[in-house]
């Protein structure tokens, strides 16, 4: 019989950390072992999920409870302000982070990749969790190859502290890595700050928050005469329920940080 992975969440209050819950609850193989949040303390995660007891009861992360050694796996819904301190944590204790909290930038990758070396452990970094969204993400870069001006819309709910989203910017990064050549720069007369949104890798990103959302991106190439739209939406947050189930089975196989579920793929 092959053992369970067991898995906690951080972040486990909210709504992307609930659907984590309960995808975890209903997969064979998984093992809910704890739930973290800033909000709900001693409320049991199952009434949180409209289910039974579960004798799981909502607590801040601390290092007491982790290092009790019954978590492998740790998912982290929370927010940019806190991410950092939670993987420094989670691998100080021995526990393999999943992290799905944006606001990540290129500097604290560098750190993160320093702590996991540091414990031998693996850790899964992605700006998205929809498989979708992934596949968009790789589509972005073949595209880049032949068609190289390119601009991004992302489109997220407006409860989205952080922008541009985190998907955003690694779309940029994959697009500037399949360029065959750089587009050519013009002049531009902007009569208001922003107008052409902000740009990283030279990939114009606009950012729209808007209540009834949840995630949408959209990629625009344009080349002679045509143009090619991209684009992937989140309607709902199981969406990213099966890569965030993919990245918790997957973890436990290898050593080292990685960036972006696409590489958890046979892409």
């Amino acid at each position: 019989m092959v053992e369970k992975i067991n898995v906690a969440v951080n972040g486990s209050y909210g709504r992307m950390g609930r659907e984590v819950c309960r995808a975890i609850l209903e997969e064979e193989g998984l093992e809910l072992a704890g739930a973290f949040d800033l909000h709900g303390h001693g409320e049991d995660i199952g009434e949180v999920l409209g289910k039974q007891k579960l004798g799981i009861l909502i607590q801040e992360l601390n290092r007491e409870v982790l290092a009790e050694g019954k978590t492998q796996v740790i998912v982290d819904f929370t927010t940019p302000m806190a991410v950092m301190n939670n993987i420094q944590l989670s691998l100080n204790c021995g526990i393999r982070p999943i992290v799905g909290t944006t606001g990540i930038t290129q500097v604290d990758l560098k750190l993160i990749n320093e702590w996991v070396e540091q414990a031998g452990l693996s850790a899964v970094i992605a700006p998205n969790f929809a498989l979708g969204a992934v596949l968009m993400m790789k589509f972005a870069s073949l595209a880049a190859r032949y068609l190289n001006q390119a601009e991004i819309i992302e489109l997220h709910h407006d409860q989205k502290i952080d922008a541009p989203s985190g998907t955003a910017l690694k779309t940029a990064e994959m697009i500037a890595a399949g360029r065959g050549a750089e587009p050519r720069k013009r002049d531009e007369l902007l009569k208001l700050p922003g107008a052409r949104g902000a740009t990283a890798e030279n990939v114009h990103i606009h950012s729209v928050r808007l209540e009834g959302l949840i995630a949408h991106q959209e990629v625009l190439f344009g080349g002679l005469g045509q143009t090619l739209s991209i684009r992937h939406d989140s309607y709902d947050r199981k969406s990213f329920m099966p890569g965030v189930i993919l990245a918790i089975k997957k973890i436990t196989g290898f050593r080292g940080m990685v960036y972006g579920l696409e590489n958890l793929l046979d892409l």
